[in-house]
């Protein structure tokens, strides 16, 4: 028998059930009248990248110094992160090498996760990158892709002639490639909000480089041979990579990365006029076909930085471009950098890695002297290339500190 005090809401519950199913038989009723299967109504997702900016799926941002560099705001102190800073010269990365391969890594979010912590855990940087490659495209394309000790990448069938470019498997490559989107999204919630994170990826030419010559080349001889050779085919594949590339950036954006880096790390091997005519063209299209698919998802951007290693002959072009962020090799001076891109766009960089193998008191007076030089407004600590696998490790500390000393 039902108490007294419990039958009034044990009845509303019955009313409430029934007026429930009367409303939902009445709107099945009128779908089918109307032709639309009842599976047809589902809900549309919601955008990662808006549950990153706006609700408590990922923690609130502690350190945004970063970030707030990049848009040009004040910041607390100057930001400071590493080129491959999760990497070869941690012993940590070293015991997780030792017993995954390279790519096991890059394809396992936990692992990914586990390395792209590594850094944080020993030095008080100002970001984070996911740990990946920037070759997982080319693998998401049906090209293989091995890591070899003491060699590096290699692509054992690479393109040949512009019949290969038949071999690409453009359909579903992101969803080959949702395990850096899972990485991503594992990371925010492993950072707990202490420093925002990256995501990046290669840029088309430094990628079709490694395409057409089978890994890394001191003088991609084969792939400039291409440009003047197959110029139709070139192009082709330059806007196949380019297509893959926003899309990929988009999904990294849904996913939860709060900065994106773009690596053309093969500038250095095109001329001034072969860089304006090759690969500022499409990284000019990242930028605007990412904002585009961006904003027709609902996805807020986030800031982008462009690091064309050996291109500061183009810098003053590069900074047209629309990237919040420029990254300079160490061959350019930061006065001279300033002067070619103006006031309006935030430099990064430029420590010559090689300087990390100078003792601690040079190493921290260059770093001083760099910093002072750029200024604290609209700039990001960084070396001007990757940090390499014997660095010392008292390096990154000194490297780290000095930055965050200087002004």
């Amino acid at each position: 028998m039902v108490e007294p005090v419990v039958r009034p809401f044990v009845m509303r519950l019955l009313v409430a059930f029934l007026a429930g199913l009367i409303t939902a038989t009445l709107l099945v009723t009128l779908m089918v009248r109307q032709g639309i299967a009842p599976s047809e109504m589902q809900p549309p997702p919601v955008p990662l990248a808006r549950i990153s900016e706006g609700s408590d799926d990922f923690p609130a941002l502690k350190n945004d110094n970063l970030l707030r560099a990049a848009r040009g705001e004040p910041v607390d102190r100057v930001p400071v992160w590493v080129m491959r800073q999760a990497g070869r010269y941690l012993p940590e990365f070293q015991e997780v090498r030792a017993k995954h391969d390279f790519f096991t890594v890059c394809r396992t979010p936990e692992l990914a996760c586990e390395v792209t912590m590594q850094p944080l855990r020993r030095f008080d940087l100002d970001a984070s990158i996911i740990f990946s490659d920037i070759l997982v495209i080319p693998q998401a394309l049906g090209i293989t892709v091995e890591m070899k000790p003491g060699v590096g990448p290699v692509l054992p069938e690479p393109l040949v002639g512009p019949a290969d470019l038949e071999r690409l498997n453009q359909t579903g490559t992101i969803e080959r490639l949702k395990y850096v989107g899972e990485a991503i999204t594992m990371m925010r919630r492993m950072l707990e909000g202490k420093v925002p994170l990256f995501g990046f990826t290669g840029a088309p030419w430094t990628l079709m480089g490694y395409m057409i010559e089978g890994g890394g080349s001191k003088t991609m001889s084969k792939a400039k041979a291409w440009l003047t050779d197959y110029p139709e085919a070139s192009q082709k594949l330059l806007d196949i990579l380019t297509d893959q590339v926003v899309d990929y950036l988009v999904m990294q954006v849904k996913a939860g990365a709060q900065m994106l880096q773009v690596f053309e790390s093969s500038a250095d091997h095109l001329s001034k006029e072969q860089f304006l005519s090759v690969s500022l063209p499409c990284l000019k299209r990242i930028r605007v076909d990412l904002l585009r698919k961006l904003a027709d998802e609902g996805v807020p951007a986030v800031p982008m930085v462009l690091f064309a290693k050996g291109a500061m002959h183009s810098l003053a072009e590069q900074s047209q471009t629309g990237y919040e962020v420029l990254g300079l090799d160490w061959t350019i001076d930061p006065e001279e950098a300033r002067k070619q891109v103006g006031p309006n766009v935030t430099l990064q960089g430029n420590l010559d890695p090689q300087d990390m193998y100078k003792s601690p008191e040079e190493l921290r007076e260059l770093v001083l002297t760099m910093v002072r030089k750029f200024g604290k407004h609209r700039y990001i600590a960084n070396l001007g290339h990757g940090i390499t696998p014997q660095t010392p490790i008292e390096s990154m500390t000194v490297l780290v500190q000095a930055v965050h000393d200087a002004l």
